[in-house]
C-alpha cells in the first residue's frame, strides 16, 4: 500500500508544519500534532508516520525533534520512567568508547521491579512515612485504585524502582 504524503498547512501562528506520511489520522491524534507544533521549542516541523495514533501526551507514532530541549515522556509517563537529565563536570573527551561498565554500576544502584530490593524491611519502614501522602492521593483520585489490582501494596513493592520488567537494554552490548 503505497503511503502518501500530505502537509498540514494551516498552521496557526508560531507553529511550526506538520508533515503527515499518511492518509488516516484519527482527528484526536490530528489535534495532538497540531498541539505539538505551537511548542517554542519545535525545530522545523512535526512527522507523523504511517502508524500514528493518539498517545498521553502526543502522538505515538511521531517524530518531535526539538531545539535545546529533551522530552523523554511526550506519548507516554512510561516511556520516561526512570530518565533524569543531570548536568555534570564531565566532557564527552573524559567519558570511556564504552559505557558498559558505567550503566552497569548505575543498574546495581537504581533497583528494577520488586524482586530487586535486597532491603525489603527498609523499602517498607520508608513507605510508612509516606503513607497518609497516598492514602491522599488515592482518596482525590478514585480511578487510581481501579486500575491497580492491590494499590496500597502495590505502591510499596514499586517504590524506589523503575517499574516490574526488566529494561530492553541490558543484553546489549555497552
Amino acid at each position: 500500500m503505497p503511503v502518501k504524503m500530505a502537509l498540514y498547512k494551516s498552521a496557526p501562528q508560531g507553529s511550526v508544519p506538520v508533515k503527515i506520511y499518511t492518509d488516516k489520522v484519527e482527528p484526536a491524534a490530528l489535534q495532538q500534532l497540531k498541539n505539538i507544533a505551537q511548542l517554542p521549542i519545535i525545530h522545523s516541523h512535526v512527522a507523523a508516520m504511517p502508524d500514528v495514533h493518539l498517545g498521553k501526551g502526543a502522538t505515538v507514532g511521531s517524530v518531535i525533534p526539538t531545539v535545546s530541549a529533551i522530552i523523554p515522556s511526550a506519548v507516554g509517563v512510561d516511556i520516561g520512567c526512570g530518565m533524569n537529565a543531570v548536568r555534570t563536570s564531565l566532557h564527552a573527551h573524559e567519558l570511556p568508547d564504552n559505557l558498559k561498565a558505567l550503566r552497569e554500576a548505575i543498574e546495581v544502584k537504581v533497583p528494577i521491579g520488586q524482586g530487586r530490593h535486597k532491603m525489603i524491611s527498609a523499602r517498607e519502614s520508608a513507605c510508612k512515612l509516606l503513607a497518609p501522602g497516598v492514602d491522599r492521593l488515592f482518596g482525590k483520585h478514585p480511578a487510581l485504585l481501579k486500575k491497580l489490582r492491590q494499590p496500597q501494596k502495590t505502591w510499596v513493592s514499586q517504590m524506589g524502582t523503575l517499574g516490574g520488567r526488566q529494561p530492553l537494554y541490558r543484553d546489549l552490548p555497552g
